[in-house]
């Protein structure tokens, strides 16, 4: 089942003819991305990656390398997410905001460029998510080639496993502004306090982790095995996210969880 539904992506690529990849360096863009060169030929496709305040310049590193790795043609754009309107008063649309001005500016590089199309890499998980970036690609007829494949999460790292891409086991990644809960006006020194005790926490060998920003509060979310590794650094912890602003050091006993800042939404 899992080649037959590679096969239908090879299909789809081909249908396109050329393709400009959303990259970002994550699993899924990166498995996209390689499919994309693997079906089309290096010539037919470029990665654009977008370099802004709301991710970190380990992931615009890494996206560099994966792109070398792959062997493709890799452009960087610089965008600022926090100049878009609406952008920053962070309600349940944030996300649409940030996926409609990325695909204005990639959808007059690749008429520019001399490409068919404008692919990013959304999946089939995400169609049961709250995904209002899929509302603006569906509007600027931007297409999700793995979730028109219907590929899902487990299936694509098993591909990208197959195909020796190093993403294939990588955490999943979210924007930092994904940390900040709605209606929490997003700044650039909330976003860098993010990123730094993100950074901090993983230096613990900690895999996956998330701190939901809350006011004051940090809400640490690591995997239900890592909770051990929190409580017994839970002073340096609490040291280091005090000095970046913090008042209250929360560990979420639920653990970490995709997308758990919209369980408030309705």
């Amino acid at each position: 089942m899992i080649h037959e539904k590679y096969q239908k992506l090879v299909s789809i690529l081909q249908e396109m003819d050329s393709v400009v990849v959303a990259f970002s360096g994550g699993v899924d863009s990166t498995f996209l991305l390689k499919a994309a060169v693997d079906t089309l030929g290096k010539s037919r496709v470029l990665a654009v990656t977008a370099d802004s305040e709301t991710y970190p310049s380990s992931e615009l590193q890494e996206a560099k390398e994966l792109a070398g790795r792959i062997g493709v043609n890799h452009q960087v754009i610089e965008t600022s997410e926090l100049e878009i309107p609406g952008y920053t008063e962070n309600d349940k649309n944030r996300c649409y905001f940030c996926k409609s001005s990325l695909f204005e500016h990639l959808l007059p590089l690749m008429e520019k460029e001399g490409f068919k199309n404008v692919v990013y890499g959304v999946i089939a998980d995400d169609l049961n998510e709250f995904r209002p970036g899929m509302k603006a690609a569906k509007e600027k007829g931007i297409r999700g080639p793995l979730q028109e494949a219907n590929l899902f999460k487990a299936e694509i790292r098993e591909l990208s496993r197959e195909f020796d891409l190093p993403t294939w086991n990588k955490p999943s990644f979210a924007c930092l502004s994904s940390r900040i809960a709605y209606g929490e006006k997003i700044t650039i020194e909330k976003l860098s306090k993010v990123e730094k005790a993100e950074a901090y926490i993983k230096s613990l060998q900690i895999r996956q982790v998330r701190v939901r920003t809350h006011q004051e509060i940090a809400r640490i979310e690591v995997e239900p095995n890592d909770m051990k590794i929190v409580l017994e650094n839970h002073e340096s912890i609490s040291k280091e996210l005090t000095k970046y602003g913090y008042k209250y050091i929360t560990l979420d006993l639920i653990g970490y969880k995709s997308g758990s800042m919209n369980k408030v939404l309705s």
